[in-house]
């Protein structure tokens, strides 16, 4: 091959990564919306709401015949749709590793999730298994789809663009969830101006999002490609695939390593998301408007921080930067300890704080593990990946839980996680990534 024909080609396939990346980030901005808008804003007081509309006259409601008094519903809703991700993801993933073809599983899990999502509008008078069976089918969706779209990371982008890509990633996810939230506030606050009940807003604002998500995952769709392997019969069998993952894993103590840290500082992460707003309205007496305008503020600045720490991670590495961040953590959720009630101004700052280290956190660790995979095995891995993250998921709330429950202090709660990013950061200090990545069998970067 001549020198221009290599050249040629080799700017022909470098057009093709660029255009598949751009792709790829589509997908956050699709179904990011979900997770902001319905899981964190307004589908958990809408649906414990309507699961007190039906409750008994000693609040309880009799889901398959269980008493569950209707304040836990949305919880332990969330908790069933945990269980049957974990169920699901290894089956994806050792399906789309063993086919190649993860575009059409992706496919499937985003509309099925966009679909459930959508079918939220229906959600009214005392239809709370409704809202429970939707909520299970769109979390689960969610969860298989995004181990599929991590999966693509390693193939669309070499080791050394893999920071900056998945931070883009993570930055799209931030805008489109900010982006469409201050649309549905608009909505929300504003509804009598559009003739509609305060109920029916939500309603729009839940079946939006779905919309939104099926509508642009066609970008990915139309531009992600798949490397097509011939199909196995052995790829149904995804459980004992999983087994197999974890035997292989073994042989790779680093990565198994980087996952045990990760699971624990990405709980205390998500138990931060999920109950800073508890901590704020229970302990600080903020009204609602408040807590929104503060998940609004977390957005926007997840953005400019996912990708400044991607801009950091290139000068410092990766591992470096988490550090940092996990460093970050410890000081913002120990300084919200000391917050004064009935003061929005300095939860806001608390909330600037973590959304300057939300995004990044997230996307560098993400990047960070692709190196650790062994090539070709990318989807069952992160299915591996997803289930640390999902399948401790209750051990942060739980904690909190029990530390409020033992001392009636939610100050005490939220100083009680401190710990998951102390011992986080000791964690992954002692993973030696440079070593992880060479035994994983990939190129080691510069900087990592």
């Amino acid at each position: 091959m001549s020198t221009d024909t290599a050249r040629t080609a080799a700017a022909d396939e470098s057009a093709q990564r660029r255009r598949e990346q751009r792709g790829w980030y589509f997908y956050d901005w699709a179904c990011s919306v979900y997770s902001t808008s319905v899981l964190t804003v307004f589908l958990g007081p809408y649906l414990t709401e309507i699961a007190k509309s039906a409750a008994d006259p000693d609040g309880y409601v009799h889901p398959l015949g269980i008493p569950v008094r209707a304040g836990s519903y949305f919880a332990y809703t969330v908790s069933a749709s945990v269980v049957v991700s974990i169920l699901v993801m290894p089956l994806a993933g050792a399906a789309a590793d063993r086919t190649g073809r993860k575009k059409p599983l992706l496919a499937a899990a985003a509309y099925l999730g966009a679909a459930a999502t959508a079918g939220m509008f229906f959600l009214d008078g005392d239809r709370y298994l409704l809202g429970g069976l939707l909520l299970i089918v769109a979390n689960a969706s969610l969860a298989v789809s995004m181990v599929l779209y991590n999966a693509y990371l390693p193939q669309i982008a070499p080791p050394e663009e893999r920071d900056a890509v998945s931070s883009r990633g993570w930055a799209f996810g931030y805008a489109s969830g900010a982006l469409v939230l201050m649309a549905n506030l608009v909505l929300f606050l504003a509804h009598d101006s559009f003739g509609v009940s305060e109920s029916t807003a939500v309603r729009i604002c839940l079946a939006s999002a779905g919309v939104w998500w099926g509508a642009f995952t066609l970008v990915p769709l139309r531009r992600l490609r798949d490397r097509r392997k011939e199909p196995s019969a052995a790829a149904a069998h995804g459980w004992g695939q999983l087994a197999a993952t974890v035997r292989d894993m073994r042989r790779h103590p680093h990565t198994l390593a980087f996952l045990l840290a990760y699971l624990v500082y990405n709980d205390g992460v998500q138990t931060v998301i999920s109950q800073a707003s508890v901590y704020g309205s229970e302990e600080l007496g903020l009204d609602q408007s408040t807590l929104i305008v503060a998940v609004l503020l977390v957005q926007v600045l997840a953005v400019v921080g996912a990708l400044a720490m991607g801009r950091m991670a290139r000068t410092y590495g990766a591992k470096r930067t988490i550090l940092g961040s996990l460093a970050a953590w410890t000081v913002t959720i120990g300084a919200g300890f000391f917050l004064p009630a009935g003061a929005p101004a300095w939860f806001f700052v608390l909330a600037a704080g973590i959304g300057l280290v939300l995004g990044g956190t997230q996307a560098l660790s993400r990047s960070l593990f692709s190196h650790l995979v062994p090539p070709g095995k990318e989807a069952e891995y992160f299915s591996a990946y997803e289930i640390s993250d999902r399948g401790m998921a209750w051990l942060g709330p739980l904690i909190f839980g029990l530390t409020y429950q033992l001392t009636g202090s939610y100050r005490d709660a939220i100083g009680s996680l401190v710990a998951f990013f102390v011992i986080g950061f000791a964690l992954l200090a002692r993973v030696p990534v440079r070593r992880a990545v060479r035994d994983a069998g990939n190129p080691v970067p510069d900087r990592i």
